[in-house]
């Protein structure tokens, strides 16, 4: 349930108000905007009908919110929601480029990379530190030594990591070392590690799982915004279909629907979505153009030979190719570029 409040409703009152609503065993989350306030009570609100709160003064509007999501629904948070991460901001306005290759190989390999990126132009770096694989025999990352080399490439090029988390056993680590912790798509629903993640205060890029509804993955991103995180990015990587050419069927049309639905920033990753480097530049073009606010791509300075997903990876000239395009397109939609200065 949503109240919309009158313009310049007494403080005093709003207190009042909120104060009630708490007695009844309902959280609150206010949002402010230039002309209306908007509180949304969360909580189980079956019983409550409109006339309960169109009673108070300063309630202009009492609407019904039918989804089962609450905090990521755009009614209760009109605004597009914009996180900043180490100066580079993701939301509204504002286009990241997030790349590096699926795993951390060796020290050489990734903070070699991330010179080539930061010189071409992107705003985070991403690097697999562990691996989850569909095969127990595939390489799982260098873990705990693969998350000190994104270290030092951080502290060699000022590149903001991400890095994927597989359970809760190392929150404190990921919390610690890196800037943007990614649950991937086999997580999407490991809820135990969804509200932990919830409980700090560190941004969370979401995938979304091989083969979640539009809802799903909005719920998913309500466990870790109910334990007050508010810093989540969503990202859509492609969903499993009965199509068997790419790697995975890219859903494009997420963007837009899940923007309509949710104020949370949206980017899109077309190295998994596809499958295919050859892809990866036209479909990053496609998701500027679908409203998205970034995209996380897969760049190895030796695809053929990479450990892990190196027939999705671009090397560091194709990459080269596609950040100017994106620029360009990026102006057309008025959007802001964010790179590393």
């Amino acid at each position: 349930m949503i109240l919309v409040l009158k313009p310049g409703a007494p403080r005093e009152q709003v207190d009042e108000l909120i104060s009630r609503i708490k007695s009844m065993g309902l959280d609150v989350h206010i949002s402010v905007g230039v002309d209306t306030t908007i509180v949304g009570l969360v909580g189980d609100t079956t019983k409550l009908d409109r006339l309960h709160f169109s009673s108070y003064d300063i309630v202009q509007n009492v609407l019904k919110v039918t989804e089962p999501f609450k905090q990521a629904n755009r009614m209760f948070h009109p605004d597009d929601t914009v996180i900043d991460v180490s100066g580079r901001k993701i939301g509204e306005g504002h286009f990241v480029v997030i790349s590096g290759p699926c795993s951390v190989e060796s020290e050489e390999q990734i903070v070699s990379i991330a010179k080539e990126l930061k010189r071409i132009g992107a705003s985070f770096l991403r690097g697999g530190a562990y691996k989850p694989r569909t095969s127990p025999y595939s390489f799982q990352g260098l873990g705990l030594e693969g998350l000190e080399f994104l270290k030092i490439a951080r502290a060699e090029t000022g590149l903001p990591i991400v890095s994927e988390i597989m359970s809760t056993d190392l929150l404190d680590k990921f919390v610690e070392d890196v800037d943007i912790i990614q649950v991937g798509a086999r997580n999407m629903q490991n809820f135990v590690l969804l509200r932990e993640l919830g409980r700090t205060n560190k941004p969370v890029l979401l995938k979304r799982g091989l083969s979640a509804t539009l809802e799903e993955w909005l719920m998913s991103a309500e466990y870790i915004l109910n334990e007050g995180n508010n810093k989540v990015i969503l990202c859509e990587r492609g969903i499993r279909t009965f199509e068997t050419y790419t790697r995975n069927t890219l859903d494009l049309s997420a963007v837009p629907a899940v923007k309509k639905l949710s104020h949370l920033p949206v980017i899109v990753d077309p190295s998994h979505g596809t499958g295919k480097s050859w892809m990866v530049g036209t479909m990053s073009k496609a998701a500027l153009v679908s409203g998205a606010d970034g995209v996380i791509i897969e760049v190895h300075n030796d695809p053929k030979h990479a450990l892990s997903d190196g027939e999705q990876s671009i090397t560091p000239s194709e990459y080269a190719s596609i950040i100017p395009k994106l620029k360009k397109l990026a102006e057309i939609e008025e959007k802001e570029l964010e790179v590393c200065p």
